[in-house]
């Protein structure tokens, strides 16, 4: 049959789109899996492949043996002995929305001819994919997955992960020959401390905790592996001698008996709509996890089922992956503009090409300050990679330098303020720059002061959101401090545009029961540098009413447990300060409560100063700050020598490394019970 000349052009079109396809995933998975520097997110890796795999279903003349849809990962570095796999270690088909699981449900259904039902769920670990073979219970080799047939020899480094055991628990008695698949990850916290040391160096940064774990698990020399926090949990059986579990649940039970670190939130799903629902929970949960996970893998519990199934190229049947929206994306980094925060701040933000993360579209980016900048090397004109995780502001990760335009040029923060044009300063030793203009010439100054004083832990002003704020202070000039809320009336509310009778009403009762706060509300809504809620807290039960504390010298208030010279000499010279010492008085005459109930005494943690981290499993942080307090005790936030014991849970980071430093007393949540109880009986 001849093809028209328009059928051969759509064919050379669709045969060059093939190509370009093959050419941007293998190039990615070199830049994946051996390299560790991958330069698109994956989303768009995610997108390539489907419609690879499109193409390859309508045309599977095209499908040649070599094509990414046939492998599962790229061949080992040269740098590695090569390890093969007795038994492949495949990937996972996809599913990214609820019909998608229930789509292959069916599928297996129907393949079987009768109903598949009991599940495992196993939040999918965002790492990098390891076998560990053992021979008469000692760890013998462990590989990457490689491309599936063979990987990386990098037993070396497995070694040094703690949570890999080097020999196995003989009760009950392991295989004598047996090879097990995991995950090797970092927990965030481990991340972004590698990040911040790599940044402080002048080196490059790893795009994910993923990428970081890659990099150091694939390390040539194991002592730079050993310095990395390195974790692993097992999920699969590669082959075993004379072991035949029955299901899968039971294999992780195995596991986990011969000193295997399994996933405790693993669990079962009897039916599809109880894998769909665990699903979805996990979408909303995934944050409380100490490290990433971007997805949810379901697996078929029968093994003998398993088996019936089998596999279809390089994915099994029996299993698939339900991959969460993307958290990262790349997209053009358009210009960076500066926002003036309540202190002076300038804070720069990145303006970016609208790109969907996690199911938003975002076109702004945190980027912290001026040195991050520097560090990261981010540029105007940059395509970067953004991370959005959860209803945290969006961060931009860094560039993608083989993308930067010749043009581009290092970034230089404003020498004046773009506000009120005041000169810009940074104080030695500070991160940021700060506008001298100060509350009196700054605009944005007056107008972010007011977004504090109001948000809930704060005033808890409701009513007055923040284009109400912009409103009085920028367009109608209502409102020069925050006293000048308390002056408000009704006919000068109701002018204001999209402000009713109803609503003018509303905002004047919020207002007035904000005037009931207590002092340390009303301390932390002042906006006094380095007072956050805590230090408030801390101020107002040691000193009990605002006219004690105006009247304390620097020695008493320093002397505060939990509050250091800098946070002293901040709120010393606050209220040391004409124009400060006129918004308390307004505050005073217009009836704002200046006041505190008094501290508990005689509870069994009086006079102990605590301070909480880490990721607690009993309670949360809150709840033991909060027990702290009720039972006499003060919290800090952050540790000194005046700190008396360190809550820490796991991931602490830097305050349990200081507190190590201090010689802090350091507690677990156990300790912390023990504590109370021995103070108790004193």
């Amino acid at each position: 049959m001849t093809l028209s000349s328009a059928a051969v052009g759509e064919w050379a079109e669709l045969t060059e789109r093939y190509a370009q396809l093959v050419e941007a995933i293998n190039r990615a998975n070199h830049l994946y899996y051996v390299l560790d520097a991958p330069e698109i997110a994956d989303a768009e890796y995610d997108r390539l492949m489907e419609e690879l795999r499109a193409i390859e279903s309508e045309h599977p003349e095209l499908q040649s043996p070599d094509s990414p849809t046939q492998r599962v990962g790229a061949g080992p570095a040269a740098q590695f002995a090569v390890v093969p796999h007795r038994v492949p270690m495949l990937s996972l088909a996809n599913a990214f929305t609820a019909d998608a699981l229930r789509a292959w449900h069916e599928r297996i259904t129907r393949l079987l001819g009768r109903e598949v039902r009991d599940f495992t769920i196993e939040p999918k670990i965002d790492g990098l994919a390891i076998m560990l073979r053992y021979e008469q219970g000692r760890f013998s080799i462990g590989a990457t997955r490689g491309d599936g047939s063979q990987g990386e020899d990098i037993t070396a480094n497995l070694r040094t992960i703690r949570s890999v055991p080097l020999t196995l628990s003989p009760d009950p008695p392991p295989p004598s020959y047996l090879e097990v698949r995991g995950e090797v990850y970092l927990s965030q916290t481990a991340f972004q401390r590698i990040n911040d040391e790599r940044a402080a160096a002048g080196q490059p940064l790893f795009a994910n905790p993923r990428n970081c774990a890659a990099g150091s698990v694939r390390q040539l020399d194991s002592r730079i592996t050993a310095r990395r926090p390195l974790d692993v949990f097992i999920y699969a059986l590669g082959e075993a001698e004379g072991w035949q579990p029955r299901t899968q649940w039971q294999m992780l039970e195995a596991f986990a008996s011969w000193g295997f670190r399994t996933n405790p939130n693993n669990a079962r799903a009897q039916t599809i709509d109880e894998v769909v629902a665990a699903c979805a929970d996990w979408e909303h949960r995934r944050e409380s996890l100490a490290y990433e996970i971007d997805g949810v893998v379901v697996k078929v519990n029968d093994l003998d089922v398993q088996s019936e199934l089998g596999a279809v190229g390089r994915e099994p049947r029996w299993a698939i992956a339900f991959k969460f929206p993307p958290v990262q994306a790349t997209t053009v980094l358009r210009s960076i503009e500066v926002n003036v925060g309540r202190t002076g701040s300038l804070n720069p933000f990145a303006v970016l090409q609208p790109v969907q993360v996690g199911g938003v579209t975002i076109s702004q980016a945190t980027l912290h300050n001026e040195d991050d900048i520097r560090r990261k090397d981010i540029r105007v004109g940059d395509t970067v990679l953004v991370h959005r995780a959860g209803e945290v502001i969006p961060q931009v990760i860094g560039p993608i330098l083989s993308k930067r335009p010749p043009d581009a040029v290092p970034y230089a923060l404003p020498t004046i303020c773009p506000v009120c044009g005041s000169p810009v300063v940074r104080p030695e030793g500070e991160a940021m720059a700060r506008c001298t203009g100060g509350f009196a010439r700054c605009v944005a100054q007056r107008f972010e002061l007011l977004k504090h004083f109001v948000s809930r832990g704060a005033m808890d002003i409701e009513s007055v959101g923040e284009k109400l704020a912009w409103s009085l202070v920028i367009d109608n000039k209502l409102v020069y401090d925050p006293s000048d809320l308390y002056a408000l009336s009704k006919d000068q509310l109701v002018a204001l545009e999209r402000v009713g009778d109803k609503s003018a009403q509303n905002i004047l009762d919020n207002i007035e029961a904000s005037k009931k706060r207590p002092l340390t509300r009303v301390l932390y809504a002042l906006g006094i540098r380095y007072v956050g809620y805590q230090t408030a807290e801390l101020l107002a039960r040691a000193f009990g009413t605002m006219d004690h504390l105006r009247q304390a010298s620097l020695e008493e208030i320093v002397g505060v447990e939990g509050i250091g010279p800098k946070i002293g000499e901040s709120v010393h010279a606050w209220l040391h300060d004409a124009d400060n010492l006129h918004i308390v008085d307004k505050l005073v005459a217009f009836g704002v409560n200046m006041t505190e109930q008094a501290a508990t005494r005689g509870g069994p943690l009086a006079g102990l100063t605590m301070v909480v981290t880490g990721r607690l499993e009993r309670q949360s942080r809150s709840q033991i700050e909060q027990r702290i307090k009720e039972l006499g005790g003060a919290v800090g936030d952050s540790v000194s020598k005046k700190t008396s014991y360190l809550v820490a849970g796991e991931d602490a980071g830097s305050k349990l490394e200081k507190a190590k430093k201090l010689g802090t007393p350091i507690i677990d949540e156990a300790g912390f019970e023990a504590l109370i109880e021995e103070r108790s009986n004193v």
